[in-house]
């Protein structure tokens, strides 16, 4: 059989904390900040936790981490 291999570019885009979540950033931070409301940046700069269907499919995108 052969080895399961990591999906690298889920895997440099997702964070698996200690409890098993899977964290990931926010979208449309890559440009045009300057237009962006200070409160939208400040929520943008957090991460966010995966769930449902999109945790279960970055699960089989990354067999060896957990």
């Amino acid at each position: 059989m052969p080895k399961m291999k990591t999906n690298k570019t889920a895997a440099k885009r997702i964070k698996i904390t200690a409890t098993g979540k899977m964290m990931r950033r926010h979208t449309r931070r890559g440009h045009l900040m300057i237009n962006k409301d200070p409160n939208r940046k400040r929520f943008l700069r957090t991460e966010e936790a995966l769930t449902g269907g999109e945790a279960a499919k970055m699960r089989r995108m990354l067999p060896n981490s957990f």
